[in-house]
């Protein structure tokens, strides 16, 4: 109890506010409800066949099959109107295949989706890590998309011929009393498919979650910002600011800056110009007396 208790402590359930959580606990539930809706159905229909002789009639005949819908196994009993034991008759087609099918795939759907949303609740980290975690992730959920497709697509038509199998006045043709005008034979309870149509619908609703949920994995592979050019594999080092400055850079020197032949005005040093014209040392004038000008 403990150990669960921590992990409950350490687990990050904001994941499932995000998209990529949230519809992965969509993709949990509604695989539960396909596979569900499939997998537990069971039907019967009822029939009715007078014969001319009433004793020998029959007029509640009930035909009950379930999944996986091996049709060909299940039977009833119809009088021949002609006296002696019944007939037994069997239904037409095995749909097993794509009933199966699409069950699996519902199966390990569920499997697979409350396996990834453990480990978005409490490895998050390591499933980051390197991006492996998003690729397989992604893989597998492009794998699941194409697979719903397939199934919600083959139990769709599986579905269809069903219905027609189990049509009683499609079964009443393979009644032989029923072929004669003497006789009169009706259908009297047709079945329910309501449960089998909406697995249908769940299958499809599931395809579409599944697509979705390609996007946000596929933001997770890091494989967008490879095709962008923005991915970096690694950090190139940066050149050091010294050697950035002996190769031209920000850190050169400034040309007109010391003793490298630029102007350097030092108001201290010797040399002018006096208004006589001739050069004389310093900036300052020497003070000319009157009688000199004179």
């Amino acid at each position: 109890m403990d150990v669960v208790n921590q992990l409950v402590a350490q687990g990050q359930f904001t994941i499932i506010k995000q998209p990529l959580g949230f519809i992965k606990v969509l993709q949990w539930i509604f695989a539960i409800f396909a596979f569900s809706t499939c997998g537990s159905y069971s039907g019967m229909f009822k029939m009715s066949v007078e014969c001319k002789n009433r004793s020998e009639s029959d007029l509640g005949i009930e035909v009950e099959f379930e999944y996986p819908f091996r049709l060909h196994q299940v039977y009833f009993d119809a009088p021949t109107c002609k006296g002696g034991n019944p007939e037994r008759l069997f239904l037409v087609g095995d749909y097993s295949s794509s009933a199966e099918f699409f069950v699996t795939i519902g199966v390990f759907s569920f499997l697979y989706s409350m396996a990834a949303l453990s480990v978005y609740c409490f490895v998050l980290e390591k499933y980051r890590e390197n991006n492996k975690g998003p690729q397989i992730d992604f893989v597998a959920t492009a794998v699941f998309a194409f697979m719903w497709l397939v199934s919600s697509c083959a139990w769709a038509k599986g579905l269809s011929d069903v219905k027609t199998a189990t049509d009683p006045e499609r079964v009443i043709s393979l009644i032989t009393a029923c072929n004669e005008r003497e006789n009169r034979c009706l259908e009297v309870y047709d079945p329910k498919v309501s449960g089998l149509n909406t697995s249908v619908a769940f299958g499809f609703i599931n395809l579409i979650l599944w697509i979705g949920n390609l996007w946000f994995v596929f933001k997770e592979t890091g494989w967008m910002a490879a095709f962008t050019g923005t991915y970096m594999p690694s950090q190139e080092k940066q050149p050091a600011p010294d050697s950035f400055a002996q190769g031209g850079g920000y850190g050169q020197q400034d040309p007109y800056a010391g003793s490298q032949g630029g102007y350097q005005p030092e108001y201290g040093q010797q040399g002018g110009y006096n208004e006589d014209g001739g050069y004389s040392q310093g900036y300052e004038q020497q003070p000319t007396s009157y009688s000199n000008q004179m």
